[in-house]
């Protein structure tokens, strides 16, 4: 059985109703499936069990402490892109020695915090940044273990915001020059070159870019190891998309077998980075029905979350399914589904058909990743509570934010 389902016309999560958790804990709210992350993450490893591997959870799609517990608990590694994601991991039980430093900003603060912890590697994306590193840790009289962030130059076809790859994207360093960069990396005495890296986007669903990509990462590992440079494991990074819509995921055991022809003879680890993958369709957005609008004959139900708590149909125009929690009587109309924001492009879902009226709950679907990570204050409007159902339990991980939270760091200007 699905984690999310209907039961005589009302929405479950697991064995929970959703009406009982958004009662209990108030809309707009995240709820997410213990069982649906275990079920994801386990299938993922599972898929790759034949080849020496590490999958590390790219917390930034969701870092919520209590989904993190449950990924340390399983024994995940974690993929970070700042010094306060490492900080979440840590205080949910991660193992640092399992975390990968990726993203291009890394600061002197964050760098010294994850050498201070011991974590595996560091995903170096350009010559200064390499340099920087090595300091760093002779100042503390550490080794840093690094890989080399290598941009293949391949098209993910994805959106082009979350696509990493190209080489007028802002990330890694180009093919020409990596195997310099290596070079110049093994003569650096606190560095201890470890692998190599590469993520080409997000939400991916074709095969062929990540076996482009990988052929090229594999002819480029040869020429480094030509160098007596070694190269103990490959990180392949994240993107594979998921269902939203009418999109068709790519099959892991598919994707496991073509990574395996590639790889060929070579021992080397491979660590991947999912994130939507393993969140995404764990979790829902609960919202009430405020009022149902007609506007020159355009329906509009307006809801009590908005684009500040889930943003990614108006930042992206991305399609998420919407279902009513309860069906009703009420006749299907076509909707606009909209947020209390004052923007035009706050809006969850256009042209949806739905029977609703007010105060009736509807369920923003495939909302357990790039949700609540990415929800903000818009409009001075708290935060939802996030909550995460096992079984026939709910387990409130994050309160609904008050004003006081909002306003406890901020001062009216002395006169």
């Amino acid at each position: 059985m699905d984690a999310f389902h209907y039961q005589n016309g009302e929405l479950y999560i697991e064995d929970m109703p959703a009406q009982e958790v958004a009662s209990a804990y108030g809309t707009p709210v995240y709820i997410y499936s213990r069982a649906a992350i275990e079920t994801a993450y386990k299938t993922f490893s599972s898929a790759f069990s034949s080849h020496d591997h590490l999958i590390c959870y790219a917390v930034k799609a969701n870092s919520n402490l209590g989904v993190l517990s449950l990924f340390a608990r399983m024994g995940a590694g974690f993929d970070i892109v700042s010094g306060g994601e490492l900080e979440r991991v840590i205080r949910a039980g991660g193992d640092p020695t399992k975390v990968v430093f990726s993203g291009v900003g890394k600061q002197d603060p964050e760098i010294i915090a994850a050498l201070t912890a011991g974590i595996a590697c560091f995903n170096v994306e350009s010559r200064q940044e390499l340099e920087r590193i090595n300091y760093l840790a002779q100042t503390l009289g550490l080794k840093a273990p690094i890989s080399i962030r290598v941009n293949p130059d391949v098209d993910a076809k994805t959106h082009p915001y979350i696509s990493t790859g190209l080489k007028e994207n802002k990330f890694g360093c180009s093919m020409s020059d990596a195997v310099d960069m290596y070079k110049l990396a093994a003569t650096l005495s606190n560095l201890k070159i470890s692998g190599i890296d590469s993520h080409i986007g997000s939400q991916i669903t074709e095969l062929a870019p990540f076996l482009d990509a990988m052929t090229k990462i594999l002819t480029l590992v040869d020429e480094i190891e030509s160098n007596n440079i070694a190269i103990d494991h490959i990180d392949v990074g994240g993107g594979l998309g998921v269902q939203y819509a009418e999109e068709e995921p790519i099959h892991l055991e598919e994707y496991a077998s073509a990574l395996s022809q590639l790889m060929g003879h070579r021992k080397s680890k491979l660590i991947f980075e999912p994130g939507r993958y393993l969140t995404a369709n764990a979790g829902i957005l609960v919202s009430k029905v405020i009022n149902i609008k007609q506007n020159e004959g355009k329906n509009f139900a307006i809801i009590d979350a908005g684009m500040n708590d889930l943003i990614r149909p108006a930042l992206y125009s991305s399609w998420q399914q919407i279902t009513e929690v309860a069906k009703t009587e009420v006749d299907t109309k076509k909707y606009d589904v909209v947020g209390p924001i004052c923007e035009t492009g706050d809006f969850l879902g256009k042209n949806r058909d739905l029977s609703l009226a007010p105060d009736d709950l509807v369920a923003i679907h495939s909302a357990g990743a790039y949700g609540f990570a990415m929800s903000s204050n818009y409009n001075s409007r708290n935060k939802p509570a996030e909550v995460i159902v096992s079984g026939s339990k709910a387990h409130c991980v994050r309160s609904r934010e008050t004003i006081d939270d909002q306003l406890k760091l901020e001062r009216k200007f002395p006169i």
